[in-house]
This record gives structure tokens, C-alpha cells and sequence, in this order.
């Protein structure tokens, strides 16, 4: 018997649906390889477990970057094998539903599509993010209603007004969490003269982040070199000093969400007065960011429940759609069929 399921490939992250189970994969979408013999070492969490700390034989890195695929090959190895650790090969060829940026090119959206069907997919579909996001943050799209849903994810930020399970306004930006992570790494070396890596300043946002001054407290140790002495130090970063780092970041999101605002219907932004915007994505819950938006925009915004885990809710949500393909004249429905 077949079984269907929905893929939320994500820059940082790869989270698998199966039907009737829910989520059954979310691990680092990080591969490690063997440099001398192209040989994949590890995928997933062990290879996050590496960054950083390989030598120069081995290479940990990410093969999806800014919400798109920068190596083909090391995507579909990875698709493939969090695929047999929840399909059993006794399974009929199942079909997938999977989530791409709002703005992409029709090439980088069939990359997708050839990333998956390698595994042993035979029909994928896949769904913007932003309208995957509002389906997982259990909004009604379906219905003549505006809702505005900010997806803040790793690679893009991508927002959108969705009315009758399509899109009215979007925009996909680059300003997301993997950036604040390098404006960490920047602040922390021109301020303290100290190299650290990605994964010690994603743990640092994690732990301390914040856009608004006075909003959080708190200290987090960082651990790295110095660039001075070259010798090992660490330090104790205070949570008020994250602003720094993070807050042109947070306002360029908050710039685009005001652009968009200016570019709805004035019918939907009647309906976005009154629901206000729904916040979404791994990167929405660090502290002040939902503040920031409400004061920019005068709305009321809200931080969906698992909000990491909204996009690949939606597109579970979204597996339904898929026989409906084969009519598109019938019910809206928000999937785009790209097999």
C-alpha cells in the first residue's frame, strides 16, 4: 500500500511528514563528506555534530542554502536516506507534497521536484511556504479572507496575504536566521577579537537572542580563538549585547512586512487590521521580534504554536490536495503540481 508524505526541505533543517504518523524526521540538513573520495561520511544530526570540527579530509556542510539547492547529488542522497528510515521498501511508490520559497525560479523549483523523484517518489507537488506555514498555523485560506503570515526560517523570510487558498501579495527575502548568525560572528569578532563558528552563533541566538533592547536578560559562554594571540578563549555574551548583531537583520524583515502592507488590496488589509499577522519559522521566537513587528506595523502579531514546525504541518495538511491536482477546475487549492 501507498503512503503519502510531505517534505519540508529547509535550509537548515529536513522534516519529513508520513501520513497517519505525523512528523518522523527532523534532523540538520548537513552532509559530511570525504574529500579524497567523494564518499558521504555522515547526514543529519552526526554531521551536524561535525561542523566545525572536521579536518581537512572531511567537509561538513549544508547543500541547501538560501532556501534553494546548491548541490543536487548530496540533496538526493540525503532525501533518500531519511526516506528509508520511515518508508519501508514494501511500500508502493509514494507521492509527496513539498514546500518551496515564495519566489523562486521554475529551475530551482524543478530541482526540487528531480531531488525527490530520485528517491523513489513518483509524483511530487509542491507549496509555497507561506501558504504551507498559514495552513500548519491552522488558518482558514479557503475562505474570501485575508490572513498575513511571516514565515522566518534559516535561509529566506517569506511572507505573504493569502485570500481563497491563493496569494494575493508575497515577498521572499535572504534576511533570515543564517544571517543573524553571521552578524553574530562579526560583532563577536570586531568587539572581543575572537573567531567562533557558525553553529557557536546559532547556539548563541538560540540561547540569547534578542532584537529590542531591555527585553531579555541573561548570559550565554561562547567558546573560540584569539585572533590576536591564537590561543583558545572564551567569553560570557550578555543577551542586551545581541541587539547589536541582530537588529538590522530584524528591520530589514520588518521593511519588507511594511512593503507588502502597502502593496495589499484594501479590502484584505481591512481583515489583516483585525486578525493582525501570524508569525511562523524557527527565527520568530527570538525574544522582541514579534514586539518590533507590532510596533512598526501597529497590528496585533501573533507566534503560532511550534511555529519551527508550521511549514511542514501545512504541507501534511496539504496531502489531501493531491488527487485534486487532476482537476484544477474544481475547488481552489493552494498546491502547484510541478511533476
Amino acid at each position: 500500500m501507498a503512503v503519502d508524505i510531505a517534505i519540508d526541505l529547509g535550509t537548515s533543517r529536513t522534516r519529513i511528514f508520513l501520513q497517519k504518523q505525523g512528523k518522523v524526521i527532523d534532523e540538520p540538513s548537513v552532509i559530511t563528506v570525504d574529500v579524497t573520495t567523494d564518499r558521504i561520511v555522515a547526514l543529519g544530526e552526526e554531521a551536524y555534530n561535525m561542523l566545525g570540527r572536521t579536518s581537512d579530509r572531511y567537509n561538513a556542510l549544508y547543500p541547501i542554502s538560501g532556501g534553494v539547492i546548491a548541490d543536487l547529488g548530496l540533496v538526493e542522497v540525503m532525501i533518500s536516506t531519511f526516506l528509508k528510515k520511515v518508508v519501508s521498501s514494501k511500500i508502493g511508490m509514494p507521492r509527496a507534497v513539498a514546500c518551496v520559497p515564495g519566489e523562486i525560479t521554475d529551475v530551482e523549483k524543478r530541482a526540487v521536484v528531480n531531488a525527490i523523484s530520485c528517491a523513489g517518489i513518483r509524483r511530487v507537488c509542491l507549496i509555497e511556504e507561506p501558504v504551507a506555514a498559514a495552513i500548519g498555523a491552522g488558518l482558514d485560506i479557503s475562505s474570501p479572507h485575508g490572513s498575513f503570515v511571516v514565515d522566518i526560517g534559516a535561509g529566506t523570510t517569506d511572507m505573504a496575504v493569502i485570500s481563497l487558498g491563493g496569494i494575493a501579495v508575497s515577498r521572499s527575502i535572504k534576511q533570515a536566521g543564517n544571517m543573524m548568525d553571521d552578524e553574530i560572528i562579526k560583532y563577536v569578532k570586531k568587539k572581543y577579537n575572537m573567531l567562533i563558528g557558525k553553529r557557536t552563533a546559532e547556539e548563541a541566538k538560540i540561547n540569547i537572542g534578542c532584537v529590542i533592547p531591555g527585553m531579555a536578560s541573561g548570559s550565554y559562554r561562547i567558546k573560540g580563538r584569539n585572533m590576536i594571540t591564537g590561543m583558545p578563549m572564551w567569553i560570557d555574551l550578555r543577551s542586551e549585547e545581541m541587539v547589536e548583531p541582530l537588529k538590522d537583520t530584524a528591520i530589514a524583515i520588518v521593511r519588507q512586512i511594511q512593503d507588502v502592507l502597502e502593496e495589499t488590496p484594501p479590502e484584505l488589509i481591512g481583515d489583516i487590521h483585525s486578525d493582525g499577522i501570524v508569525l511562523t519559522g524557527g527565527a520568530s521566537q527570538i525574544v522582541g521580534m514579534d514586539t518590533l513587528i507590532k510596533v512598526a506595523t501597529d497590528l496585533r502579531v501573533t507566534i503560532a504554536d511550534d511555529p519551527a514546525d508550521c511549514v511542514v504541518k501545512g504541507c501534511g495538511a496539504a496531502i489531501k490536495y493531491i488527487d485534486k491536482l487532476k482537476h484544477p477546475d474544481g475547488s481552489i487549492n493552494p498546491i502547484t503540481d510541478r511533476f
